[in-house]
C-alpha cells in the first residue's frame, strides 16, 4: 500500500512536468524536452510499476499514512531537482535539491545568485512546486482518487499542518477537493487581479503560484520590490493573508455557517498579531523612511509576508531597528493559522500552549479548582494538549541539533540560528547574509542537506520524518 500511494502521487508529479515543457515550448527553449522528459519518464515508471497491481492487503494505519507522505515528500523532491542539472542551469545537484526541497516545502529559501538569468521554463516549475506543496501533493491525490475513506484520513493527519485535523464533509476524499477547489480559486483570484494591475501575464502566474503555497519564490532577485507598486503590493499581502487562514473557515462562509467562522479563536488572534505588529513596526522604522505612508506600507507587507512564512519582500530588514528584526522573527515562530498553506508553529498550537501554562498557573494558585483548555469556547482534547506540548519539545530538540551543526561552517550564532528557524518554519529569508537580499549559496554540502531535513520537517511537521526512519515492520 505504501508503494502504491507513492506510485499515485509520482503520476500527479509526472504530469504536472507537462506544465513547464509547454512553457518551454511558448518560449521556443528547446532544452525543456530533455530537462523536463527524463524526469517525467522516471516518475511515470516508477508510478506505473507501483500502481499496475491494487494490492490485496488494503489495511491501512496511522504509521503507514505518515510512511507514505515522508517516503513521497523526499523521493518527488529528489526527481524533482533533476531539470535544473539537465538543463545545466544549476549543476550542481545538492544546490539543485535544496532549491526543490524549498519549493515543495514552500520554504522560499534559495541558494540560488542569478535568478533572472534562468529560463522561464524552470522559473515555472521552481514556483509551480510552490503550488503543489502548498495545499500538498497528497491532498490533490485524494481529490483526484477514490479512496478507502479511513485510509485518506491518515494520510492527511500527515500532511496537513495543525494540532488536530478533521474532515469538512462524511467522506475525506470529498473534503479534500472542496479544500483543492478553494485553494484554486483564490489562485485565479489573484492571478486576475495581478494582471489588472499591469503585471505580466507569466509573472502574474508565478506570483499567484508562490502566493498561494505561501513560498515566496520570485523571478526577480529583488522580489516584489522590482515592481515598486503598491497595488501590486497590497495584492499580493492581501492574498498571502488569505492563504494564512484555516481553510476550513472558507467552506463555512460558503454554506453560510457564518459564526463558525467569525467566532473563531485562532483567525481574530492571528488578524490581532497582524495588525499589531504592522503597527509597532511601522512607529520603530518610521525614521527609515521619507513619510508615515510609506514605513506603514513596508510594514504590512513584510508582516503579512513573515507570519505567513512566505518570504516575499519589498524591503532589506536586515536595516531596520534590532526591535523590529526580533519582533519579526517571533511571527516566524508563531506562523499563520493551522489548515492553511502557512508555516511556522501555526496560531493554534501557540493558543494550546499559552492557555495549559495559564491552566498550570492557576492550578498551582489553587490545586482544587476544575480548569480546562478551551478553544472556541469547547474543552480541548486532552490528546491535542498532549501533542502540542510533545510537538514543541521535538521542535526545540531537532533545532538545537540543526544550530549545532550548521555551526560547523562559521557564521555568527545570529545567522546560524536565523537559518536554522528560517528553514524550520518555512520562512524563506533570515537576518544578516541570509536576510531577504541574500541567500544560501555558499554554505557547505552538510549545511544545505541539513537544512533540507530542517524543511521537510516543518512542513510534515516532524512525526512523518520520523516514522520513516524509526518505523518498525508490524
Amino acid at each position: 500500500m505504501i508503494f502504491y500511494i507513492m506510485g499515485q502521487i509520482c503520476k500527479v508529479v509526472g504530469f504536472a512536468m507537462l506544465l513547464p515543457i509547454i512553457v518551454g515550448a511558448i518560449y521556443g527553449e528547446s532544452h525543456v524536452v530533455t530537462s523536463f522528459g527524463i524526469p517525467f519518464l522516471i516518475l511515470m515508471i516508477f508510478s506505473i510499476i507501483s500502481t499496475v497491481k491494487r494490492p490485496s492487503d488494503k489495511s491501512f494505519f496511522s504509521t503507514e499514512g505518515f510512511v507514505s507522505v515522508a517516503a513521497s515528500w523526499i523521493m518527488v523532491s529528489a526527481v524533482g531537482a533533476l531539470p535544473f542539472v539537465i538543463s545545466g542551469e544549476i549543476p550542481n545537484y545538492i544546490t539543485a535539491l535544496f532549491e526543490t526541497v524549498s519549493g515543495f516545502t514552500t520554504t522560499g529559501a534559495t541558494a540560488l545568485t542569478d535568478i533572472e538569468s534562468m529560463s522561464r521554463s524552470c522559473l515555472f516549475w521552481r514556483a509551480f512546486t510552490h503550488w503543489l506543496g502548498g495545499m500538498g501533493i497528497l491532498m490533490f491525490v485524494l481529490a483526484v482518487m477514490s479512496s478507502n475513506d479511513s485510509r485518506t484520513m491518515h494520510m492527511m493527519r500527515a500532511e496537513c499542518a495543525g494540532p488536530n485535523v478533521g474532515r469538512l464533509v462524511s467522506k475525506s476524499s470529498v473534503s479534500a477537493r472542496i479544500l483543492y477547489g478553494i485553494y484554486m480559486s483564490l489562485t485565479v483570484a489573484e492571478a486576475i487581479l495581478l494582471f489588472c494591475g499591469g503585471m505580466p501575464l507569466y509573472d502574474c502566474i508565478i506570483h499567484s503560484c508562490s502566493s498561494a503555497g505561501t513560498g515566496g519564490f520570485s523571478i526577480y532577485g529583488d522580489s516584489i520590490g522590482h515592481y515598486d507598486s503598491l497595488y501590486i503590493e497590497m495584492v499580493i499581502a492581501a492574498f498571502i493573508l488569505l492563504f494564512g487562514v484555516n481553510f476550513n473557515l472558507y467552506y463555512y462562509l460558503i454554506i453560510r455557517k457564518f459564526s463558525m467562522t467569525f467566532k473563531n479563536e485562532e483567525v481574530k488572534v492571528y488578524f490581532g498579531l497582524i495588525i499589531t505588529a504592522t503597527a509597532v513596526i511601522t512607529l520603530n522604522i518610521m525614521h527609515l523612511y521619507s513619510s508615515f505612508g510609506s514605513a506603514l506600507r513596508h510594514s504590512f507587507f513584510m508582516v503579512s509576508s513573515t507570519i505567513t512564512s512566505t518570504g516575499f519582500a519589498t524591503a532589506d530588514i536586515t536595516q531596520w531597528p534590532g526591535f523590529s528584526q526580533t519582533l519579526l522573527l517571533l511571527l516566524m515562530f508563531v506562523g499563520s493559522c493551522a489548515g492553511s498553506t502557512g508555516g511556522g508553529m501555526k496560531v493554534a498550537r501557540i493558543m494550546i500552549l499559552f492557555k495549559t501554562g495559564i491552566k498550570e498557573l492557576k492550578y498551582i494558585a489553587n490545586p482544587r479548582a476544575v480548569v480546562t483548555v478551551k478553544m472556541d469556547g469547547k474543552p480541548v482534547e486532552k490528546a491535542v494538549v498532549r501533542g502540542a506540548l510533545s510537538y514543541m519539545v521535538l521542535f526545540m530538540l531537532l533545532m538545537a541539533i540543526s544550530l549545532l551543526i550548521v555551526s560547523f561552517d562559521k557564521y555568527s550564532i545570529e545567522e546560524s540560528a536565523s537559518a536554522v528557524i528560517t528553514c524550520m518554519n518555512n520562512i524563506g529569508f533570515g537576518v544578516g547574509r541570509f536576510g531577504p537580499n541574500g541567500g544560501f549559496s555558499e554554505t557547505t554540502v552538510l549545511t544545505k542537506l541539513v537544512l533540507c531535513a530542517d524543511m521537510l520537517l516543518g512542513r510534515l511537521e516532524i512525526y512523518p520524518i520520523i516514522m520513516l526512519f524509526a518505523s518498525k515492520k508490524r
